[in-house]
């Protein structure tokens, strides 16, 4: 067997391959020996040539074919009264021969114009970079030829055709469209033939149709009428282009759709969106919606308008609260209103994130609003609103319907600036009602204070925290203390019944107030060493401050007629202990040197046992003077047997409350001075404005930071020699080390 080419005659092996090729190209059938032997004819051919590829006679021959093949198809196309219809079946024919005709000159192109293509990159690439003709696959050849000899001749009348017909639900339109694509996808840049003859006219063409659709809709319809046939249009629309078009083109229809009938009536939308939101029409607002979301700068101005909306139903809701239940009445005004825009948000606008932050926007300034000149009372709301909630005396509720609404309480928190406003009253109330014994259980204590750690992080709640542990760490220390007395003694010698709450003075809302001095009762004294032996003992170094204003105790009225058991304060049990001496009346000045009480401590005392008929005031006046007498009212009665005198401490005085806000500037301040040096310690050099920035910033979760007040605490700071000013430059800081 000889491996040498054979000799073959080109113009009768031609002719055999000339029908052969023609038989493929219109997808008749040929037999298996044919198309084999069709192989063999093109490698004989290319092999006893080798001239470049386009001047391979083969290679011209085939072209040359092709350019008649198709140009009879062309004739044909031209005079078909059907012209899209024929170009598509020719085509879709045509395409799939051209895939079988580059298979069968499969060693053409692999061998030589595979060869002569990666010549023509070296060149190109040595070059100043300008592309040069690159010889093409057959296959390639095919497609390029009807491009030519096809589209390019056709062009204007079948562009003009498929404008006509778009809108009319043909399949061949699709075939005719993709064809244009088809017939480069060989090139880099395979779209810039059909962009060029059939997308650009194309969007041309509906841009004028809708303009003109948009106009008559606007004469003769209103905003309502409007919205809802652009939606019926736009959604044919976007089925027909989606059966039709290449997604490139749909993508940018649709755009100009869009453009066209919304984007470019934006005012004679938004001139019926205030009214449509303020009356909460549902369907149109969702129409809105659904035409805006896809517009540049559409969803703004119906974003700002709803928050509008939301923040005026919310201050309508939130005003003229009556004060017998203001914290009640705010809270679940805000929660009513989050609630309402909630679910229009989910249900008609889809969810958006942008409407969610609007709400937000809007509760947030509501809840913070506050009159020229005046404080927000939103914080010491929210925390009278949870005191209501854990006390016992939110009766009718169960521990799982007062964590439902604290659950609900931390939706309103959230929109709090001033939350360090919040900590302060939260903290104080809190501090009342594990002293006195007015929680509802520890569990609901303990359950918002990890709801607050969780909004706020462990640094806000941690003084919370430990107030609640200390309540647990008295409680065993009073067991102990007990073992104590009776290992000692060997029998009780605190012959009353004795309970101590021992409290972190850092982590308490309490101040022992200087000016108020007392005696402890004699009845008392012997509790209250013991008390101090036993704890010096277990804890050297320690000092124990007795706060006997926050103390109470229950008092036995062994003197009328009914044994009475009167739940009483540290100070009032001192009063009444002074008649314990059989006296039947004790002067003001006795009082005095009894109890060590301060003048008004005392008054407000006995005015109080004076106010339920304990005692009786045996003065002319009304006023408690220094020449008053008491004496013990004999006939005193009461419908039950224990009963509570009414404790000023458990109740919040105006003194109180101005004292709580009076601490917060002064705390706001120490935490500002605090992160200045922390930022300053951390950047040594910062510019004046980007530390206001940074401090403004760390500030923000607790509250917001007026920038005077942070101007006057980096004052403070260099005055302190913590930081400096610079010497190049007069608005820069440095950090003192």
């Amino acid at each position: 067997m000889s491996l040498k080419p054979r000799k073959v005659n080109f113009d009768e092996t031609w002719k055999k391959l000339q029908t052969t090729i023609e038989a493929v190209l219109l997808l008749r059938n040929v037999e298996s020996t044919t198309w084999n032997n069709s192989f063999s004819d093109i490698y004989a051919l290319c092999v006893t040539d080798q001239t470049p590829p386009e001047e391979n006679p083969l290679y011209k021959r085939t072209k040359d074919f092709l350019e008649s093949h198709v140009h009879s198809l062309y004739e044909k196309v031209k005079k078909s009264n059907q012209i899209l219809q024929t170009y598509n079946n020719y085509w879709e024919c045509y395409r799939e021969g051209a895939i079988y005709i580059n298979k069968l000159f499969s060693y053409l192109n692999t061998h030589y114009i595979t060869k002569k293509k990666l010549v023509e990159d070296d060149l190109q690439n040595s070059s100043t970079g300008e592309d040069t003709a690159k010889p093409l696959y057959i296959g390639e050849l095919a497609l390029d030829v009807w491009r030519k000899r096809m589209i390019e001749p056709l062009r204007p009348i079948l562009i003009s055709m498929l404008l006509k017909e778009i809108r009319n639900d043909q399949k061949v339109i699709h075939g005719v469209i993709n064809s244009f694509i088809h017939v480069e996808q060989y090139k880099k840049s395979q779209m810039a033939f059909y962009q060029e003859v059939f997308e650009e006219p194309f969007l041309n063409k509906m841009g004028e149709d809708y303009t003109q659709e948009a106009s008559k809709l606007m004469q003769e319809s209103n905003c309502s009428q409007y919205m809802e046939k652009v939606l019926a249009q736009l959604k044919e629309e976007e089925v027909r282009f989606r059966k039709y078009l290449h997604d490139t083109t749909y993508t940018k229809v649709i755009h100009k759709f869009q453009q066209t009938m919304v984007a470019d009536h934006l005012q004679f939308l938004f001139g019926e969106c205030q009214n449509i939101i303020r009356q909460e029409k549902t369907d149109d607002m969702a129409n809105m919606y659904t035409l805006l979301r896809d517009v540049t700068s559409g969803l703004p101005h119906m974003i700002n308008v709803l928050q509008a909306h939301i923040h005026d139903e919310c201050l309508r809701a939130t005003s003229n609260l009556s004060p017998e239940n203001m914290p009640t009445q705010f809270v679940e005004a805000v929660l009513e209103v989050h609630s309402k825009f909630v679910h229009l948000i989910s249900t008609v606008l889809n969810g958006d994130h942008h409407f969610m932050s609007a709400l937000d926007k809007a509760l947030t300034s509501v809840v913070n609003y506050r009159e020229t000149k005046s404080i927000c009372i939103a914080p010491e709301l929210l925390a009278k609103y949870c005191d209501n909630l854990l006390k016992k005396s939110a009766k009718g509720r169960t521990e799982s319907e007062v964590e439902d609404k604290l659950t609900s309480f931390n939706i309103v928190f959230k929109y709090i600036d001033d939350k360090d406003i919040f900590q302060k009253f939260y903290a104080r109330m809190l501090a009342k009602r594990l002293i006195h014994s007015l929680s509802l259980s520890m569990d609901s204590e303990e359950a918002m204070i990890n709801k607050l750690k969780q909004t706020c992080g462990y640094e806000f709640t941690s003084k919370l925290h430990r107030m609640y542990t200390d309540m647990s760490v008295s409680a065993e220390l009073n067991n102990n203390f007990t073992n104590f007395v009776f290992q000692k003694t060997k029998k009780n010698v605190v012959d009353i019944n004795f309970h101590i709450l021992v409290l972190q003075a850092g982590a308490w809302p309490l101040t022992h107030v200087t000016s108020s001095t007392f005696a402890i009762p004699q009845e008392l004294e012997n509790s209250v060493q013991m008390f101090e032996v036993f704890y010096n003992q277990k804890f050297s170094g320690r000092k124990l401050t007795w706060l006997h204003h926050h103390g109470t105790g229950e008092v036995k009225l062994n003197y009328l007629s009914k044994p009475y058991v009167a739940m009483v304060t540290t100070y009032q049990m001192a009063v009444l202990l002074a008649f314990n001496n059989s006296q039947t009346v004790v002067t003001y000045k006795e009082l005095q040197d009894t109890t060590q009480m301060n003048e008004k401590e005392l008054q407000k005392t006995v005015k109080s046992l004076l106010d339920v008929k304990m005692l009786n005031h045996d003065s002319q006046h009304e006023e408690v003077e220094s020449e008053s007498t008491f004496s013990l009212n004999m006939g005193f009665t009461s419908k039950r047997t224990k009963f509570k005198i009414t404790m000023s401490m458990q109740k919040d005085t105006p003194q109180e409350m101005e004292q709580t806000r009076s601490s917060i500037d002064e705390d706001r301040k120490m935490y500002l001075q605090a992160a200045i040096v922390r930022i300053m310690k951390a950047r040594k050099v910062l510019r004046h404005n980007a530390l206001i920035q940074e401090v403004i910033d760390q500030s923000k979760a607790r509250f917001n930071p007026s920038i005077s007040m942070i101007k006057k605490c980096i004052e403070v700071l260099i005055d302190k020699e913590f930081v400096e000013r610079s010497q190049s430059l007069a608005d820069e800081l440095s950090y003192v080390a």
